[in-house]
């Protein structure tokens, strides 16, 4: 025995081993505040960390980092039929619109156009109005860009019935598909998309005016087709599925160099693929 009265010895706490882990996931969480933890234990094995998902889920709920989400009310209705799923990329391209505001309340609209098997967003259009010509117009670019799809599914909006579209589908040999009035799960990758986008990109930022929107929303589409992970992909970005084709769905380990937005907000953009 040493001789000394229990009443003289103190604990010395010893430094937490996940005090810099702490701090780096409070750091993503602040940059990317619609990601769960899944997709931050990603962003933390893409920098080096050692660190599984229970650890991350751990340490997630300790900082209470937990994402709110709204509770939708669920209405009881019949399963609609969906297409069958593209085999490749540039077979079927998806459409939607979507709308929002500037802060001086000056509307905003945007069309999403999503390649359905990698998911990747091609192109987010934004202006005050959108008519079916500016569609064929964005078809067109991306088209010289990328080829032109065997399909594209659609709604049943008037831009997507009107006659300017029509000729561009039948003149360049593309198929039209409509999803049935009121069946949005009939277009569920644009529609998975659309949330996505309303939750981490237009709830987050505040418009100036149209040229603003245009800049934040473009940076949001590339960190969202070349940093996001998608869990649907395996965890992998639409990007780097879109260039490995139908590869293995294997989550990424990678290291990220940041960029920022336009509201200065510090994104991560992938050079790497799977480790």
């Amino acid at each position: 025995m040493s001789g000394l009265g229990r009443s003289s010895w103190q604990y010395r706490a010893r430094p937490s081993k996940d005090a810099a882990l702490r701090a780096r996931l409070r750091e993503l969480a602040a940059g990317h505040r619609r990601f769960g933890y899944r997709r931050l234990a990603v962003l933390l094995r893409r920098e080096g960390w050692a660190v599984n998902v229970k650890r991350v889920y751990r340490l997630y709920r300790e900082e209470g980092l937990m994402v709110r989400r709204k509770r939708r009310k669920r209405v009881a209705r019949g399963r609609s039929p969906r297409p069958d799923a593209p085999t490749a990329a540039g077979v079927r391209w998806a459409m939607d619109f979507m709308s929002d505001s500037t802060a001086t309340g000056r509307r905003l609209r945007t069309l999403n156009i999503v390649d359905e098997f990698t998911r990747e967003c091609l192109a987010i259009e934004v202006d005050t109005s959108l008519t079916g010509e500016r569609v064929v117009r964005v078809l067109d670019r991306l088209c010289i860009e990328r080829g032109r799809p065997a399909e594209l599914l659609t709604d049943n909006g008037p831009e997507f019935t009107g006659r300017a579209l029509d000729a561009w589908a039948y003149a360049n040999k593309v198929k039209l598909r409509f999803i049935e009035p009121g069946k949005p799960t009939q277009n569920g990758t644009v529609e998975s998309f659309n949330g996505r986008m309303r939750e981490e990109c237009l709830n987050e930022h505040w418009f100036g005016n149209v040229g603003h929107a245009r800049g934040i929303i473009e940076a949001w589409r590339r960190h969202y087709n070349e940093v996001r992970p998608h869990s649907s992909l395996g965890y992998q970005t639409p990007a780097e599925y879109a260039k490995r084709g139908a590869g293995l769905r294997s989550s990424l380990t990678t290291s990220a160099p940041r960029f920022e937005d336009h509201q200065g907000i510090a994104l991560e953009q992938t050079t790497e693929g799977l480790s």
